[in-house]
């Protein structure tokens, strides 16, 4: 049983880029002009992303999920650069084509969140940021968004608000084992190689932080990889303004796709109101 454990804990942390996908779509094929941009965190990892000019002062960072990438994000960056907004499409360590196999869910990706947010305020045209970011991704710009003031609206869609809270959940989803007894020896596991407290990991301590900035959560009540509660105690955790927009029906992090119309809409006027001031 400790076996069985210890590697899907070795799976969840370890994302080698022989595992990973080759990226299939560039922001070209959704007629977007673009940069291909390479810079490096401070603690020395390179990382990749796509940029697309603002055209309205605002610039927006689009973080990709858990063994995800970039092309994750490219249908929020055409509906965003359609109405304007600068498009920063990221990427972290362990992910993409980027360095390293060790995903650290927070402990280890500040400063490639970090490299991200000081590209975009050396762009001339970019005059105020936001973030958006879907599940281990908006984890992740909430922790970040929580200690810099630089940042002035953040969407959080189907992110977990500890991993204490959804491991149960998560372990289910990932490694297809029942969370008893498994979800503690892989949570172990996992700790050994992460080299850090998963209790560490829990955006309910920093989410209050980012207000008086705004924040818009995601999540539905029918997500089977990270605990639908998550949302309901983000969202209660965080202070004013805030907002939170909950449905049944929809797979995780899949609002874009199952709720188009109403996801451009939603998406859009939060930015707009809480980047250009328009209500």
């Amino acid at each position: 049983m400790s076996l069985v454990a210890r590697n899907q804990a070795l799976n969840l942390v370890y994302f080698p880029l022989q595992e990973r996908d080759l990226l299939s779509l560039t922001p070209a094929d959704f007629s977007l002009q673009y940069q291909d941009i390479i810079t490096q965190s401070s603690d020395g990892n390179t990382i990749h992303a796509w940029y697309i000019s603002s055209e309205n002062g605002a610039g927006i960072i689009l973080q990709h999920g858990f063994k995800s990438d970039r092309t994750e994000l490219l249908e929020e960056a055409a509906m965003l650069a359609n109405k304007g907004y600068g498009v920063l499409v990221t990427s972290i360590r362990s992910h993409d084509v980027n360095e390293g196999e060790l995903i650290a869910f927070g402990l280890k990706e500040m400063p490639d969140i970090d490299a991200w947010v000081k590209f975009l305020q050396e762009q001339e045209e970019i005059e105020i940021i936001g973030m958006l970011g879907n599940s281990l991704g908006g984890s992740l710009l909430i922790q970040y968004a929580a200690e810099n003031e630089v940042i002035k609206a953040v969407v959080a869609h189907s992110a977990f608000s500890s991993m204490r809270d959804t491991i149960n959940t998560s372990v289910r989803y990932f490694t297809d084992l029942p969370a008893f007894p498994f979800a503690s020896l892989i949570r172990f596991w996992a700790e050994q190689e992460i080299g850090g407290d998963i209790d560490e990991i829990d955006a309910k301590k920093w989410i209050g932080n980012i207000s008086p900035r705004a924040i818009l959560i995601l999540h539905s009540l029918s997500d089977i990889a990270i605990s639908p509660e998550s949302g309901e105690q983000l969202f209660a955790a965080a202070s004013e303004p805030k907002e939170l927009w909950q449905v049944d029906g929809v797979k995780h992090a899949s609002f874009d796709t199952a709720l188009a119309e109403e996801f451009e809409n939603r998406i859009v006027s939060f930015f707009d109101q809480y980047l250009l001031g328009e209500k």
